[in-house]
């Protein structure tokens, strides 16, 4: 590429001097040949004039003041032919001081297929480039000290309830001991939710920072969900809610990390739990087919607004409802659901409404895992 606008600028400028030479050779046998006839014409006639006797002698005077007319004549001629150019190299320049100036909104003009539109093309896109960098280093500095913040308000309100409870309990000795177990029943809740709160911190961070390999191999996904949905019966008796898993086949194995994919649908499960106390009942309905397999996780509590929908699966994340002490988390658990899903090749969606809020996940049956597609970060992370 560098040879190529090498030998397209110095083919340029060998055509323009090859022109400017064609020009100054015609501009001077024109003007040796008229000059000439007319000096031969005025010595006949008997003009006394100095110039014209010099003219028609052809002395040395003479052919140097051809030769210096001859190369003002190339000079403005070659450099008329490069003003364009020569304009749009000052362009150029002037956008690459900006650049170097700070100004990452300088952009050139991008005229004709030559050389010079070639250099502007590849600043427009190194300063394209740079700017896509610093927006993501802003991104991730954003990130980060929303990560502080999240973390240590999340963090703070269960250990501030665990201290104080502990501190009842150390401050009363002589304390009923059904009391006792009251308090020491609520330290052990919030201490299980902090536990929670911290598992969603480290695995975001892991996921965030490409942490996690994938380890994949063959997982029947029908029996892995009905494994999941009976480990959290007792969330299940404790919200009042019953479920049900729906499935096209009796068993399905694909290609997926089990891990992976535990942590994905335990998330959905728990938040369907979580936020769909009110609909009494969780369904859980697997559609396969053989390239691709459906998971969809159904409840039937809480509608999430329309407007909202685009922002669920967003990092920190959470709608109004989830703000409450009975449900609220880092909002990190479905930002780790997307992720995973997209290290498996996959798409999730939700919709909400009258008839249910609707997580659906989509896997392929077979997926074509690849070294780069270990410790892969997916969108939205």
């Amino acid at each position: 590429m560098k040879s190529n606008t090498s030998k397209k600028y110095h083919t340029r400028v060998v055509t323009n001097i090859l022109f400017s030479t064609v020009i100054t050779c015609l501009i001077e046998v024109f003007l040796v040949a008229n000059l000439s006839m007319l000096a031969d014409y005025a010595v006949k006639e008997g003009s006394s004039s100095a110039l014209f006797a010099l003219i028609a002698g052809s002395n040395a005077a003479i052919v140097l003041l051809y030769v210096i007319i001859g190369i003002l004549i190339f000079s403005v001629s070659f450099l008329i032919l490069q003003e364009k150019s020569i304009r749009y190299i000052s362009r150029i320049s002037d956008a690459m001081e900006n650049i170097s100036q700070g100004d990452l909104n300088t952009t050139v003009e991008v005229i004709g297929d030559d050389e010079f539109s070639g250099m502007a093309e590849n600043i427009n896109k190194m300063v394209a480039e740079i700017r896509e960098l610093m927006d993501k280093e802003r991104e991730a500095e954003r990130t980060k000290n929303e990560l502080i913040t999240n973390v240590a308000h999340d963090l703070r309100t269960p250990l501030t309830s665990i201290i104080g409870y502990l501190e009842l309990l150390s401050a009363k000795q002589d304390m009923p001991g059904q009391l006792q177990h009251k308090y020491i029943d609520i330290a052990y809740t919030k201490a299980k939710r902090l536990e929670k709160l911290i598992e969603d911190l480290f695995g975001f961070t892991k996921l965030n920072y490409g942490k996690i390999s994938m380890n994949v191999g063959k997982v029947d996904i029908v029996k892995l969900l009905g494994q999941l949905l009976e480990e959290a019966y007792p969330s299940f008796v404790d919200k009042n809610l019953s479920y049900e898993l729906q499935s096209n086949v009796p068993a399905k194995v694909i290609t997926a990390d089990g891990n992976l994919l535990a942590r994905l649908f335990d998330n959905l499960i728990g938040n369907a739990i979580k936020y769909g106390a009110d609909g009494k009942r969780v369904l859980v309905r697997v559609t396969a087919s053989e390239e691709f397999v459906t998971v969809q996780v159904i409840n039937y509590g809480y509608v999430i607004p329309a407007d909202e929908l685009p922002l669920i699966f967003n990092k920190f994340y959470r709608v109004e409802h989830s703000r409450s002490t009975t449900t609220g988390g880092t909002g990190l658990g479905l930002a780790i659901a997307k992720n995973i899903v997209d290290m498996h090749g996959g798409t999730i969606d939700v919709s909400s409404g009258t008839d249910g809020t609707v997580f659906s996940v989509r896997l392929q049956v077979n997926y074509d895992v690849s070294r780069e597609n270990f410790g892969k970060i997916g969108g939205g992370l």
